[in-house]
Formats: C-alpha cells, sequence, structure tokens
C-alpha cells in the first residue's frame, strides 16, 4: 500500500474556505478504484494547516491518482491559495488499510 501524509500550509484568507474548495478534488480521489482512503484534518496548532493523509493500494493506483483530470486541476488552482510549498511523506508500507492499534482497548 502507498501511505502518503501532506502538510499544505494555506494562505490565512483562504484557510476557511480550503475544505469547501478542496471537497470535488476529495470526492473525485475517494471514487478511484485504487483508493483506500483520503481524510482531510485541521492542524490544532495552526489554523492554516491542514493534513491530508490518504493511501492507495498500490504503486499503479497512486499513479493513476496523480496522472487523473481532477489531480491536474488541483494542482493548477492550488499554487494560489497555499502559502508555502506542501511538506510530504510517500512510503510503501505493508497491509490494506487500518488495523487495531494493540496496545490500547477501551474498557468496559
Amino acid at each position: 500500500m502507498i501511505f502518503i501524509v501532506v502538510k499544505f500550509t494555506v494562505r490565512p484568507e483562504r484557510s476557511d474556505e480550503w475544505l469547501t474548495l478542496v471537497d470535488d478534488f476529495t470526492q473525485a480521489t475517494r471514487q478511484e478504484p485504487g483508493n483506500v482512503f483520503y481524510e482531510w484534518s485541521r492542524s490544532v496548532d495552526d489554523p492554516h494547516q491542514f493534513v491530508l493523509v490518504e493511501a492507495f493500494k498500490d504503486a499503479r493506483a497512486g499513479e493513476e491518482h496523480v496522472n487523473s483530470e481532477h489531480f491536474r486541476t488541483a494542482m493548477a488552482w492550488m499554487p494560489d491559495v497555499i502559502a508555502k510549498t506542501p511538506d510530504i511523506i510517500n512510503v510503501e508500507v505493508p497491509g490494506t488499510g487500518w488495523g487495531p492499534m494493540a496496545e490500547l482497548t477501551p474498557r468496559g
């Protein structure tokens, strides 16, 4: 599985609209056959930073994603909204998705 985390720092005047701006891109990506998950979070430390956690079933699915029309469309408008170049981690990991955390289970 290809596991990717990207930190997007958005221009302060655009950060409140970021999740709306990326909604079409997000929905299209989630519909890709090779997408495992695609999830956005807002940083608790920086209100203008958004963290994208995504996974694709294999390298081919990741390649299909970056070659998709919706990816190209997003890459065309995002430079006008971001405040700096995003930081990324992109690794291949074993598995097919989320699993339970062995060290912690709810009581009761």
